[in-house]
C-alpha cells in the first residue's frame, strides 16, 4: 500500500513540474473548495484523485467533455471536465492542464472542488453528481460599461438568452451561440448583442434547459450587473454570456461530437470514449436518426389534428350557451372557398400584418364578412400559434373578445378565420393625426372599460384561465360601434384555476408592453397582463406610444409634479378631469414594478365603474425592461421608501472582469 501511494505521489509531482514549465497559465474565473469533507495526505482518496485528474487532463481534449470515476466507496471520486464548444483540441488541453495544477493548489485537501476558466471547467467530488443539475454555486461577471439605452438593449438581451436556452438544450454538444440586433429609438445603428450558452453533456435536454433558465433568472439578482453591456453566469452544470462584441469562434467545432456515456451508478466504472470508426459511426447515426425522428413526430401530430378537424368539416358552429362551450369545435373551412373570398389573398384585401403573418378581409358566398389570418409559411412558430388560437379562442365567448369562426390546414396553408371587425385596430385611430379626432373622451373611456372587462373574463370569469401575454393597441380591434375586442391569442397561455404564475424559457411579446418580471426572468401571471393593460391605458389617455420613448417615467414625472392634466391628448376635446385623473391613477397602479403591488382586473373594473372607490397611492413604475434601473435600486421619487441597498466591487479595466461568487 505504501509503495502504491509513493508511486502516486511521484507521478503527481512529475505532472505538476511538467505543467508548470510548459503551460501558458490563465487565471481562473472562479473556484469553490467545498470544506464539508477533507482528505488526509497520502490517503487512498488522494491517490484516486491524482489518477482521476491525470485521466481528465489527458482524455478531455479529445472531445471537449469527459467524465470518469476512480476507486470505490468510501474513497471513490467522480470527475468531469468541459471545454467551451468553440475551442480546439490544443486550447482545451492547455486549459485543462492549467486547471489540474490550480485546483490542487487552491483546494489542497478538499474532497469536492470546481474551477472555471474562460475555455474550460474542471470538477470532482466524493459525492456522485453526474446527470443532475447543480445550482448551488455560481460566478457572476459583468462588463464595466453601461448600456446607453437600457430598455431596448435588455429587451434584445433577454430575447437572445431565451432563444439560446432551447437552442443549447437541443444541440448534441449542448453548446450554442447567437446574435440579435438591438432596436429602439436610442439604439446605435447596426448594434448587435452576441450570446453563448453551454451545458455539461451529461445532462438531459430538459435538465439543460432547466439549468439555463435558472441562470437567466438569477442574473438580475446581481445588482452590480444591472445595466451593463455584457455579463455572464457560470455554474457547475451550465453557463451563459452576452457581449456587444463577438467573443466566440466557430461554434461548429465541437457541437457535432456526441456526449460520451456516463459511468453507471452501480457499480462505479471508468468511462472510456469510443475511438476511430465507432465514434464516426455513432456521429453519423445520430445525424440521420435525430432529424428522422423529429420529422415523424411532427407528421404524426399534424395528421392527428387534421383527422380530428375533418370530422367537423363544412359544418357551421352553434355556440349556444356559454356553459356548454366545452363541446365547441371550430369549423374547418375549404381553402378554395377562402381563396375566392379574399380574391386569392389580394393585397387589396389586406387588413394588416403582424409578426406571424397577414390578415385579409374576405366575403363568403352567403355575404358573411370574415377576417382571415394567414400564418407565415416560414415562421417556425406558425403551427404552434395556430393551435393556441384554435384551442383557446373557440371556447371563449365575450363581447370584448374577437370571435374565432374556424381554421384551415390545407396545401401547407395555416389559416384562422375570425369575425370581421370593420374599424380595424385601435392603433389605426390612436396614432393617426386625422382619425384620432374620432376618439372622443366618451369613446376612450368606453374602450378602456371594455378592454378591462375582456381581460377580466380571461382571468376570472371564463371556464378557462387565460394569460394573453401580448396585449397592445394593435391587438385591440374596434367594431362598428367602436366597442373594443381583444384579438391575437397566438401567445396566450392556459392556467389552472388555482394556478397563479408560471415560467418560460422563451420570452415572447412586444417591447414596451412586457412586465419586468416576464422580460427578465420569464415569469408570467395575470399580473403580467395587468402591466400591459396599464401601458394601454396611459397610451389611450395621452395619445403617445410607449415604444417611442419612456412613457411610464414621463407620466410618473407629471404625476409627482401635479401636472397630470397636461398629459391628456388634446384631440379628445371636452373631457371629465376627474375621470382622466382616475384613469392615469389606475394606469400607474397597473405598471408598478413589483407584481404584488398591481391590482387584479376585478379591482380595475370596479375602480373604473365606481368613482367612489378609493385608490391606493402608486409606487414608481418599472422604468425599463431588464432591471429596476442602472443602479440596481427601485426609483423612489416622492413615494414611500421602497429602495433596496446595493454594494459594488472595484471597477477593473477588462471587458468582463468584475466577479461575484454566490454559493448556496
Amino acid at each position: 500500500m505504501g509503495s502504491s501511494l509513493l508511486l502516486s505521489l511521484i507521478l503527481t509531482t512529475s505532472l505538476l513540474v511538467s505543467l508548470s514549465t510548459t503551460t501558458t497559465r490563465a487565471n481562473p474565473l472562479g473556484q469553490f473548495c467545498q470544506n464539508e469533507s477533507n482528505y488526509t495526505t497520502n490517503s487512498a482518496y488522494q491517490a484516486n484523485l491524482n489518477t482521476l485528474l491525470s485521466s481528465l487532463s489527458s482524455n478531455g481534449p479529445t472531445t471537449g467533455f469527459f467524465t470518469t470515476t476512480q476507486g470505490n466507496p468510501p474513497d471513490q471520486v467522480d470527475g468531469l471536465v468541459l471545454c467551451r464548444g468553440d475551442t480546439n483540441v490544443s486550447v482545451c488541453a492547455s486549459c485543462l492542464d492549467t486547471a489540474v495544477v490550480d485546483v490542487i493548489q487552491s483546494c489542497p485537501t478538499q474532497k469536492s472542488a470546481v474551477i472555471w476558466y474562460d475555455d474550460c471547467l474542471l470538477r470532482y467530488s466524493n459525492i456522485r453528481f453526474f446527470n443532475s443539475v447543480d445550482t448551488s454555486m455560481k460566478v457572476f461577471m459583468w462588463n464595466v460599461n453601461n448600456a446607453t439605452d437600457p430598455r431596448p438593449f435588455f429587451a434584445a438581451v433577454y430575447g437572445l438568452l431565451g432563444s439560446l436556452v432551447n437552442k443549447t438544450a437541443g444541440d448534441p454538444g449542448m453548446f450554442a451561440t447567437g446574435e440579435v440586433a438591438v432596436s429602439g429609438a436610442g439604439a446605435v445603428a447596426g448594434q448587435k448583442v452576441y450570446g453563448l450558452a453551454q451545458c455539461t453533456r451529461d445532462l438531459s435536454r430538459d435538465s439543460c434547459a432547466q439549468c439555463l433558465v435558472d441562470a437567466n433568472n438569477t442574473y438580475p439578482k446581481c445588482t452590480q450587473c444591472a445595466g451593463k453591456i455584457g455579463g455572464r453566469v457560470i455554474g457547475p452544470s451550465c453557463n451563459f454570456r452576452f457581449e456587444i462584441s463577438k467573443f466566440y469562434g466557430n461554434s461548429s467545432i465541437r457541437t457535432a461530437v456526441p456526449s460520451p456515456s456516463l459511468p453507471p451508478i452501480p457499480p462505479p466504472t471508468t468511462v472510456a470514449l469510443a475511438q476511430g470508426s465507432k465514434k464516426h459511426g455513432l456521429r453519423t447515426a445520430l445525424t440521420i436518426i435525430i432529424p428522422v425522428v423529429t420529422f415523424v413526430v411532427i407528421v404524426t401530430v399534424v395528421f392527428a389534428c387534421l383527422r380530428k378537424m375533418r370530422r367537423v368539416k363544412n359544418t357551421r358552429i352553434d355556440y349556444g350557451d356559454v356553459n356548454q362551450i366545452e363541446d365547441i369545435e371550430p369549423q374547418v373551412f375549404d381553402l378554395a372557398m377562402l381563396r375566392n373570398a379574399t380574391n386569392n389573398f389580394s393585397d387589396m384585401n389586406k387588413l394588416g400584418e403582424g409578426g406571424f403573418g397577414v390578415v385579409y378581409k374576405g366575403t363568403l358566398a352567403d355575404g358573411l364578412e370574415i377576417a382571415v389570418k394567414r400564418l407565415s409559411r416560414t415562421s417556425s412558430q406558425g403551427l404552434q400559434e395556430l393551435r393556441n388560437e384554435v384551442v383557446l379562442v373557440v371556447r371563449l365567448q365575450h363581447r370584448n373578445l374577437v370571435r374565432l369562426l374556424g381554421c384551415c390546414l390545407e396545401d401547407q396553408e395555416k389559416l384562422l378565420i375570425y369575425e370581421y371587425v370593420p374599424n380595424k385596430s385601435l392603433n389605426t385611430f390612436l396614432f393617426d393625426p386625422v382619425k384620432v379626432k374620432e376618439l372622443t373622451w366618451e369613446r376612450r373611456y368606453k374602450i378602456i372599460e371594455g378592454i378591462a372587462r375582456g381581460i377580466l373574463y380571461l382571468h376570472e370569469e371564463s371556464q378557462l384561465r387565460i394569460i394573453h401575454r401580448d396585449l397592445k393597441v394593435s391587438n385591440v380591434l374596434l367594431d362598428k360601434d367602436m366597442n373594443p375586442k381583444i384579438s391575437d391569442f397566438g401567445l396566450a397561455r392556459l392556467f389552472g384555476m388555482d394556478q397563479t404564475q408560471d415560467n418560460t424559457s422563451r420570452v415572447v411579446g412586444t417591447y414596451g408592453y412586457m412586465a419586468p418580471e416576464y422580460a427578465m426572468r420569464g415569469h408570467y401571471s395575470i399580473k403580467s397582463d395587468v402591466f400591459s393593460f396599464g401601458v394601454l391605458v396611459l397610451e389611450i389617455i395621452t395619445g403617445l406610444r410607449n415604444s417611442s420613448f419612456d412613457l411610464l417615467s414621463h407620466v410618473w414625472k407629471y404625476w409627482n409634479e401635479g401636472r397630470v392634466l397636461e398629459l391628456i391628448d388634446q384631440s379628445v376635446g371636452d373631457y371629465s378631469s376627474s375621470e382622466a385623473m382616475r384613469c392615469v391613477h389606475i394606469g400607474l397602479l397597473c405598471v408598478q414594478e413589483d407584481a404584488v403591488d398591481r391590482p387584479t382586473m376585478s379591482s380595475v373594473v370596479l375602480m373604473l365603474s365606481s368613482l367612489s372607490t378609493s385608490l391606493t397611492v402608486p409606487f414608481a413604475p418599472a422604468f425599463f425592461v431588464g432591471y429596476s434601473n442602472v443602479d440596481g435600486e427601485k426609483n423612489t421619487l416622492n413615494t414611500p421608501d421602497r429602495s433596496t441597498t446595493t454594494t459594488s466591487n472595484p471597477v477593473s479595466t477588462n471587458d468582463v472582469s468584475i466577479t461575484e461568487l454566490e454559493p448556496r
